[in-house]
């Protein structure tokens, strides 16, 4: 029996989550993590800039590894990320999004932007009661993120066209969960009309 999804009043400050735009993941071409991801990257872009015209916090995430000892099991289970070691472009935010402050970059090591760092803490310290979560992959990272700020008690989008990941099946299945439980899933268009509001 499918469950009735309601939308999630609109916050009154949001801040912009863009989850691993690393080339780790944007680069398919020198990364087993890649994905193909222009319209994607363009469609942040869009977001970002919606966001920063009202003044709103940007934070972008990274996964760095620096020791082996790092989320051990993680990469265990998925050997792909040992490409992603500190000091490596991989790394690197993909440089058509702009990190210049005030946009802040946070390390991390497992799949949620909360966990093991302070995101929720510079969350806090701002005026934010929702977030807009974008980057890779849908089903990881930003599933992962997605489902930890409603824990958190945050209002959360997922723009569709802002989201990417390698198995398309599994893009379209996450989205459709995070919508009926997790976070508003809209569409690009319907995400900066509500951060217009």
């Amino acid at each position: 029996m499918a469950l009735d999804s309601h939308r999630i009043r609109p916050a009154n400050c949001y801040a912009l989550l863009v989850i691993d735009a690393s080339l780790g993941f944007t680069d398919p071409d020198h990364s087993p993590l890649g994905v193909h991801a222009d319209d994607t990257i363009v469609a942040i872009r869009r977001v970002q800039k919606a966001v920063q015209a009202r003044n709103w916090p940007v934070f972008f995430t990274t996964v760095a590894y620096e020791s082996p000892a790092q989320q051990a099991v993680f990469r265990e289970k998925l050997p792909a990320l040992e490409v992603l070691t500190s000091g490596s472009a991989l790394v690197e935010i993909d440089p058509r999004l702009d990190t210049s402050p005030p946009a802040e970059v946070i390390v991390k090591t497992a799949a949620s932007g909360f966990f093991g760092t302070n995101l929720a803490e510079r969350l806090t310290a701002t005026c934010v009661d929702g977030v807009v979560v974008t980057g890779f992959s849908t089903s990881g990272c930003v599933r992962a993120t997605a489902v930890d700020a409603l824990q958190h008690d945050y209002r959360v989008i997922v723009p569709r066209e802002a989201v990417a990941d390698r198995d398309a099946a599994a893009h379209r299945a996450n989205l459709h969960d995070l919508d009926a439980k997790y976070a508003d899933v809209l569409s690009l268009e319907e995400t900066l009309a509500r951060l217009a509001q």
